[in-house]
């Protein structure tokens, strides 16, 4: 008996002769169990697609909560709705024994930048890889699909993995996909977006793609997980480029007396060749703020300075900055007893989703400079906990015509569908506008606002 057999026997599971071919029967009879680990934006939406599939699901998280809600039948984000997670197919837990159960494990960490130096913190991968590791069995497939720098499933996972002396591509399979999670896009779903798949190996690659193949639209197979890595960071490295061009362009523009909205507008008729991007307060989201410098990282370990990324980031950060120096404006006076309304904590319209809201950094530098700060958004009746934003103590205010005449100047930093423009154009002091949401309002009322 080989040692893959002997260790399936001695776990009480079904003894085959090829764990691959096992593998693949299983996923295509959907019979496969699905872990994944990390009930966040992503885990958790994919925990939905594999259920609507026809996939047994089970979710893993350390945090207790997140466990105890779902196991109550509640869902947490928005998105995702509690009808979807009530079925007999799910199961949440926070027990690492369970990870044995699985077929198939996917990895939706955080990949956070260590606020010391900036630098990638690949601690929640490590600590997972070793969660992994220590149930891993024959016939298992592994997929990370956490942002990061190329050669991490490699480097980091492979050889975790490969501690207890199961081969990769025999006895366990690997890869990189990476999520393309995009909130509140209802035009294009984790269902309907292209699924990028890196095999460590050729049995690992066919594993993965059936498995993603077996619940997404379309499955973008490439030679290695590093490619599959990278592709991630270019998709998010674009993306910040562009926005920074654009930020820099607003605040140039604005030097010169020319709305850049209507610069875009105009660009935008073009029918090749260009690709509009918004100006905003700042970056967002847990990607655009955080991917690039993953590669920065790494670039710098083989020698190579990342140019246009860093410049990138430098123009970028500095606009919550440039947002509180148009508020000032706007106020004519120093910023010091000001009252002030910030309209929205998400960081972009419409979603529940704070992670790296250029709103807390102009809260923050709003406070330092002796501001009174109240803030309004519909997703967040109290103030969310953020990892670099735990010291910030603001108060939610309902959204009406005395807190809006009472406040000396309303921040417009996300511009969610449910606020009545009109009406807050109408009530409030002044306004600073970083969203372009106030162009359309009775042109009586646009004298109170700043463009920012």
């Amino acid at each position: 008996m080989g040692k893959s057999a002997a260790l399936l026997e001695t776990r009480g599971l079904p003894k085959e002769a090829d764990p691959a071919e096992n593998l693949l029967r299983r996923i295509r009879a959907r019979e496969a169990r699905v872990c994944v680990i990390g009930l966040g934006y992503v885990g958790l939406p994919l925990v939905r697609l594999f259920l609507s599939k026809g996939f047994p699901v089970l979710g893993f998280d350390v945090d207790p909560k997140k466990i105890e809600r779902l196991r109550r039948g509640e869902s947490y984000i928005r998105s995702v709705s509690p009808a979807s997670l009530r079925t007999s197919r799910f199961e949440a837990t926070n027990d690492p024994a369970r990870l044995l159960t699985a077929d198939a494990i996917i990895i939706c960490v955080p990949t956070p930048l260590a606020s010391e130096n900036g630098r990638p913190d690949l601690s929640f991968i490590r600590n997972t890889a070793k969660t992994v590791a220590k149930s891993l069995r024959p016939g298992q497939l592994v997929v990370l699909e956490s942002t990061t720098y190329p050669g991490t499933t490699r480097d980091i996972l492979l050889p975790a993995l490969s501690k207890r002396g199961l081969r990769c591509g025999s006895d366990f399979f690997l890869a990189f996909s990476p999520e393309r999670e995009d909130p509140g896009n209802r035009q294009f779903t984790n269902e309907t977006i292209p699924k990028i798949v890196g095999g460590i190996d050729e049995p690992s690659r066919r594993a993965a793609s059936a498995l993603y193949g077996a619940a997404v639209a379309r499955v973008v197979e490439v030679s290695g997980p590093e490619v599959a890595e990278s592709a991630k960071l270019l998709e998010n490295i674009y993306r910040c480029i562009n926005i920074a061009l654009v930020n820099e362009l607003k605040v140039c523009f604005e030097r010169l007396g020319v709305d850049v909205w209507e610069v875009i507008a105009a660009a935008s008729t073009k029918p090749f060749g260009f690709q509009p991007f918004y100006p905003g307060p700042g970056m967002g989201g847990h990607c655009i703020p955080v991917d690039p410098f993953y590669l920065t990282w790494k670039a710098r370990k083989a020698g190579f300075n990342t140019q246009f990324i860093n410049l990138a980031g430098r123009l970028n950060l500095r606009m919550p900055n440039y947002v509180v120096e148009k508020t000032q404006e706007a106020l004519g006076k120093s910023l010091k007893g000001a009252r002030v309304l910030v309209l929205g904590l998400s960081y972009k319209k419409d979603i529940d989703d704070p992670r790296e809201s250029p709103s807390f950094r102009i809260i923050e530098l709003l406070v330092e400079k002796g501001a009174t700060v109240a803030y309004h958004d519909p997703y967040f009746p109290t103030l969310p906990a953020m990892r670099h934003y735990r010291h910030l103590k603001v108060e939610f205010a309902p959204l009406t015509e005395e807190s809006l005449e009472k406040s000396d100047v309303a921040i417009l930093a996300t511009d969610h569908s449910s606020f009545n423009y009109p009406w807050i154009a109408e009530h409030a002091r002044r306004i600073v506008d970083c969203r372009n949401a106030f162009r359309d309002v009775d042109p009586r009322w646009r004298g109170k606002i700043v463009k920012a």
